[in-house]
């Protein structure tokens, strides 16, 4: 079955935001990604300033048994967060069928801004706030498997 973890989103403090959290729950990240790092795209990478390629594009720290704490950095491109909307349950699919499942299932209704596709992390992933205003992430870590 599926795990759902928190992901938070920064207005460029994320960073800082997640060195304090390992300060208190200890661990070590096994992913800190830039804006910077993210491959270039003609179609769905604008051009980023200088200030926005150095923010955190993902970071996570794993805190306990199965949970991961999750953030990124908002960009000029997403604009600011707004704080209680900043959060989203990020939801860790076993195949790519459950993801989809998961996917279609939540999204009814809703508004699914970013479909279910292949990445450049090697994961299949989408986005979506669903119609009660939740946002979601649906992910299936295709390279694990």
């Amino acid at each position: 079955m599926a795990t759902i973890n928190p992901y938070l989103i920064f207005n460029g403090n994320c960073e800082e935001a997640f060195l304090f959290y390992q300060s208190v729950f200890g661990g070590e990240f096994p992913y800190v990604g830039k804006f910077k790092d993210m491959p270039a795209s003609d179609t769905t990478t604008p051009a980023l300033s200088e200030e926005d390629a150095n923010k955190i594009m993902h970071v996570t720290l794993p805190i306990g048994k199965g949970s991961v704490l999750m953030g990124s950095d908002s960009n000029s491109a997403s604009g600011s967060v707004v704080f209680g909307g900043n959060v989203s349950l990020s939801i860790n699919a076993e195949s790519k069928e459950e993801a989809d499942k998961l996917f279609d299932g939540l999204s009814a209704g809703g508004n699914p801004f970013m479909p279910m596709n292949k990445t450049f992390w090697g994961a299949y992933f989408g986005m979506f706030v669903d119609k009660f205003g939740i946002h979601w992430m649906v992910n299936f870590d295709e390279n694990e498997n």
